[in-house]
């Protein structure tokens, strides 16, 4: 036998250990944050885009009717995300009901405003011009194509 001493190797310390779980953790909560974002976004695009099961046709989701729509005001198209508004007769708009300050969906229409309920920003459904902040920035406008009496996302 030798004179050396055996000594047990020491393993990390418990600040060490503590702060690898911490880290650990806030790595999977900022990750399931980020997966939830990018799982909205393609979901988002494919209503404005009208690739979903809702229309088999190349070109768009069908929305409506022209006589859906009143004159005047709008309908908002909850799946889709997106308001179609007729401003004066035969004319048809349509905007993303998700709201330009802290991108909230908006499902309140009344007349010719959409409103915000998170934070009580009001868009003009027939422009998209903001009536009221906290909003700064117009609704996002999309294409549509009024063919005979069918509107269509395009």
């Amino acid at each position: 036998m030798t004179s050396e001493s055996v000594q047990p190797k020491s393993g990390p310390s418990r600040r060490t250990v503590v702060a690898a779980v911490g880290a650990a953790g806030l790595t999977v909560a900022l990750t399931a944050c980020g997966s939830e974002d990018k799982a909205s976004d393609p979901s988002t695009e494919q209503g404005a885009t009208g690739g979903g099961a809702a229309n088999e046709e190349a070109g768009g989701a069908a929305l409506a009717k022209t006589s859906d729509i009143p004159e005047g005001s709008g309908k908002i198209f909850k799946d889709e995300k997106v308001v179609v508004s007729q401003p004066a007769a035969g004319d048809y708009k349509a905007f993303s009901t998700i709201c330009t300050h802290r991108d909230c969906p908006m499902v309140d229409l009344k007349d010719d405003i959409i409103s915000c309920t998170c934070h009580g920003s009001q868009f003009s459904v027939l422009d998209g011009s903001v009536k009221k902040g906290p909003a700064v920035e117009p609704l996002e406008a999309k294409q549509i194509s009024v063919k005979g009496d069918s509107i269509t996302l395009a």
